[in-house]
């Protein structure tokens, strides 16, 4: 039974350093909070327009656009997840 100990302690131990590697280090860079803040904010003033021209109601496309603005300026952004259809 020792052997089961030490594999599973070693197993834990590299499961830790890969957890901590992940959380080390910022997910969006500051330029990209700023973006997000500033719609945020025009967003919540009422004057945040979409591509189509119509005012923007929903918070999360109001980040969303403000990741978009980030992302083109080359701001430090992950990559979106791709979605996949079920058809």
């Amino acid at each position: 039974m020792p052997t089961a100990r030490k594999s599973s302690s070693a197993k834990k131990s590299s499961t830790a350093k890969k957890a901590a590697k992940k959380s080390s280090g910022r997910k969006y860079s500051p330029k990209a909070s700023k973006s997000v803040e500033r719609e945020m904010r025009a967003f919540k003033e009422g004057k945040l327009k979409s591509g189509s021209g119509q005012t923007v109601r929903n918070p999360k496309q109001a980040i969303a656009i403000g990741l978009s603005e980030a992302r083109k300026s080359g701001a430090k952004i992950p990559r979106t997840a791709k979605t996949t259809r079920a058809s």
